[in-house]
């Protein structure tokens, strides 16, 4: 019986341990931390979402530049697929009015466990505490464990060691030098659905930091001139922003900052105002009131959302209802660094596509597969990154049962 190593116990190393394990293969599967999906229960805290509803066409642009790349391992098992495979393992998924897919309960852990159960009855063996550290002069895999090194012997392995970001739940991205030794093209691991800095005064700072900035739409726009936006809500922090909506523009905020030192982010502070009753409901008499009591009064904006505003306007622009109406309808704020890749949810970056052939096999490395965010593609939260990372571990597995039985690649 061939003997396949997996290294990381994630969702992508689960599922390509499945579909290896079906194919008659012993798999072994390693990790560095005392138990496996430590990042995927911890994306389950507020709620599991697995994927998302919306039509694949538009799920698909949600990849952006990656979309070809990605696209092959989703028309064979995508959200639809996905949802499926939930149900068989005992878990019913339901939509929210956002399109984003849970199961029911809403809960990681539960279905983490009974898939654990299905694979272990399948026969796959899950070694924790083992470290990868590269392979040795006979083409062993290395670990450093609790008892000490050790190396195991593998007929094909399968990499599957996550991004970047979250360092303390094995996500270091220590496994690129190693890849990098080997002659593995790398492309530097980045932030992404990932807060921002903003320079704040003190007084924005001290009074709102922690607050959210509910009911909002985004907006930006890249060199191509290309323009994104997403309506939703963020964060206003001591360091500037973070959120859902900052998250989904992440990566065309990231590339403008790379390109030209910032970017401008606007956010429609009032989305179901229009600008025009805007102005008009703004210049109506103040007589005694506030500016604060006039702004929401006439527009809705108060608290965090006011602050902000007075921290871009000028005195002119207050005094100016047509000025103070535009400014509300688009607010810009600069901003001047992501957060530091490991307060990011995810990482760009990894693995580039031209070291791998289409089964995800490395080209200089003959039976060793990548699978995963270690590869050279990002998505926004929402279900999509977590559904592409389910898709990429079956094609990755696929693969390995492919080379199993032909030693060569598709």
């Amino acid at each position: 019986m061939n003997k396949i190593s997996i290294i990381g116990g994630g969702p992508t190393g689960l599922m390509a341990a499945e579909v290896i394990a079906a194919g008659g293969a012993q798999v072994d599967v390693y990790d560095a931390m005392p138990s496996v999906g430590r990042k995927f229960l911890m994306a389950g805290k507020g709620g599991l979402n697995l994927t998302h509803t919306e039509p694949l066409d538009a799920f698909l642009a949600r990849y952006g530049a990656r979309r070809p790349r990605v696209e092959p391992w989703l028309n064979a098992f995508g959200p639809d697929a996905l949802r499926a495979w939930a149900h068989a393992l005992g878990f019913e998924t339901f939509a929210g009015s956002s399109g984003r897919v849970f199961p029911k309960d809403m809960k990681a852990a539960p279905l983490l466990r009974a898939w654990l159960h299905r694979l272990r009855a399948a026969g796959v063996a899950f070694h924790m505490r083992h470290r990868w550290r590269g392979w040795d002069e006979d083409g062993a895999l290395q670990f450093d464990t609790p008892q000490g090194a050790v190396c195991v012997q593998s007929d094909a392995t399968l990499l599957a060691l996550g991004g970047g970001s979250w360092a303390r739940l094995g996500s270091d991205g220590a496994w690129a030098p190693l890849l990098a030794a080997r002659g593995v093209n790398i492309a530097p691991l980045q932030p992404a659905n990932c807060g921002f800095d903003c320079t704040w005064s003190d007084h924005l700072r001290t009074r709102y930091a922690g607050q959210p900035v509910k009911s909002v739409i985004a907006s930006c726009t890249d060199s191509s001139g290309a323009t994104y936006r997403q309506p939703g809500e963020c964060m206003l922090t001591e360091h500037g922003l973070e959120g859902g909506v900052v998250y989904a523009l992440s990566a065309p905020l990231r590339d403008a900052i790379a390109a030209q030192g910032h970017a401008r982010l606007y956010l429609d502070l009032a989305p179901g105002r229009d600008a025009q009753r805007l102005v008009c409901d703004l210049s109506s008499s103040r007589g005694k009131r506030s500016l604060s009591n006039h702004l929401q009064h006439q527009a809705g904006i108060s608290g965090v959302k006011a602050g902000l505003l007075r921290e871009i306007a000028s005195s002119t622009d207050l005094a100016d209802p047509a000025r103070l109406a535009a400014l509300i309808k688009s607010l810009p704020l600069t901003l001047t660094a992501p957060r530091p890749l490991d307060e990011a949810i995810s990482s760009a970056g990894g693995v580039t596509f031209d070291a791998l052939t289409e089964t995800l096999m490395l080209r200089g490395l003959p039976g060793v597969f990548c699978a995963g965010e270690m590869l050279d593609w990002e998505a926004p939260t929402g279900g999509y990154l977590l559904t592409a990372c389910f898709a990429s571990g079956r094609a990755a597995g696929a693969g390995v049962t492919h080379w199993l039985h032909t030693r060569t690649p598709l």
